[in-house]
């Protein structure tokens, strides 16, 4: 059996990224057509099937989807159960904040877990690894900061287009942001025949 036999296949990137926000447009869909309390249900059961998806298609489940999906799930769960709005407006500052606090603490055991998400696309030395994960912990936690403030503030139809829309522009931007940073970092393969 060839060793590539053994590896997870890789996820067409358009296919990766329907399945990363699908889950957040249909929750737009839903809350805009038929109410929070429906959009939560069907959040829920896209963040389920993506979650699924992923794993048929790469033989492997991802932490972030799961993170992300359990917290759908309990708080989605809690928000339809008791009727009550809050519990999935919560949901993102929780997830912001953990996932703050994993790359934080990894970070103090010498440990840098965003490799485990960025590595198989960037090679990068540890100094660059510790360097992003400060930023990528920062950013996390400004945008912990901003839901309270959002779902605080605006309607729950507004805060709906802010999580579905506003989110993802904020983490493209960023994300793009590092770009020039990653590039005078990455690790250039060594050429065919060298060591």
């Amino acid at each position: 059996m060839p060793a590539t036999a053994t590896q997870s296949p890789r996820m067409n990137p358009l296919i990766k990224l329907a399945l990363d926000f699908g889950p957040l447009l249909i929750f737009f869909v839903g809350n805009a057509t038929a109410g929070i309390y429906w959009g939560t249900g069907a959040f829920m059961a896209a963040m389920l099937i993506s979650i699924i998806i992923g794993f048929v298609v790469e033989r492997k489940l991802e932490p972030m989807p799961l993170i992300t999906g359990a917290l759908v799930l309990v708080f989605g769960g809690l928000t339809i159960w008791l009727s009550n709005d809050l519990f999935i407006k919560i949901k993102p500052t929780i997830l912001y904040t953990m996932f703050a606090a994993i790359l934080l603490g990894g970070l103090r055991f010498g440990r840098f877990f965003i490799k485990i998400v960025l590595g198989q696309m960037l090679r990068l030395n540890d100094a660059a690894w510790r360097t992003l994960t400060w930023r990528w912990s920062a950013f996390f936690l400004v945008m912990a900061v901003l839901n309270e403030i959002v779902w605080r503030n605006v309607s729950t139809n507004t805060w709906v287009a802010f999580k579905a829309f506003g989110v993802l522009s904020l983490t493209l931007l960023f994300a793009v942001s590092q770009a020039p940073f990653i590039s005078r970092h990455q690790i250039e393969d060594e050429p065919p025949g060298a060591g």
